[in-house]
């Protein structure tokens, strides 16, 4: 999942970015809130964090432009204002979620899966599709009750399909929510990253639609 970080902590920003990461998630780093406002338009995001007390402009006027704009991403406010009034002008506003500082990172990846799982109309923390179950708190897959072993791409690869049933993705959707612009991206590394799937769960578990893209395919 693609998450858009707005955070001008340098210690704060690095750790979110580095632990996500570890957990699977794709993180772009803004430290402004101009910059940071504007990237929401660039890359199909799953949800966002937003700090409030930001250079150039507040996190508060940051919310409110993009809902005006009709922008429906889930946004998390991640702040130290931890006063009542703050809290609930923050979901006035559009927030999704609001977290105080200090915070534990566990809390914030369960509370982003949350927002994402909402989102897709997933109420379930358990994602599944025929013998195969995701749970992506705790990122570990399992099939037929057996444990599946898959690599970090290969889980968010397999939470992607599992959470856009019936949707065909194509290949630009897909590097669009496994990587961030850091990262570096060869020309078949989503092809490889199915290619493993496939192996692992079957080789009909997701169905290329040619010409266009990926789709889940037959339940195993």
């Amino acid at each position: 999942m693609r998450i858009l970080l707005i955070e001008d902590d340098p210690l704060i920003g690095d750790g979110l970015r580095a632990g996500l990461a570890k957990l699977g998630f794709s993180i772009d780093w803004f430290t402004g809130g101009k910059a940071g406002q504007q990237a929401l338009a660039a890359a199909p995001y799953d949800a966002v964090i937003l700090d409030l007390s930001l250079p150039e402009t507040d996190g508060l006027d940051i919310l409110r432009h993009w809902r005006q704009q009709g922008a429906d991403v889930p946004v998390l406010i991640l702040t130290a204002r931890d006063a009542l009034e703050d809290r609930v002008t923050g979901l006035q506003r559009g927030a999704d979620d609001y977290l105080c500082k200090p915070f534990a990172l566990a809390e914030v990846a369960a509370r982003l899966q949350a927002l994402i799982r909402r989102r897709h109309g997933q109420l379930q923390p358990t994602l599944t599709h025929g013998a195969v179950t995701l749970e992506p708190g705790t990122h570990t897959a399992t099939l037929n009750g057996e444990p599946l072993t898959l690599k970090s791409r290969e889980l968010a690869l397999l939470e992607l399909f599992l959470l856009n049933a019936g949707r065909v993705l194509t290949r630009a959707q897909l590097e669009e929510k496994l990587y961030s612009w850091e990262q570096d991206l060869s020309s078949n590394a989503v092809e490889v990253h199915i290619h493993h799937l496939r192996k692992k769960i079957g080789s009909t578990f997701i169905r290329t639609v040619h010409g266009v893209g990926y789709t889940l395919g037959e339940a195993p």
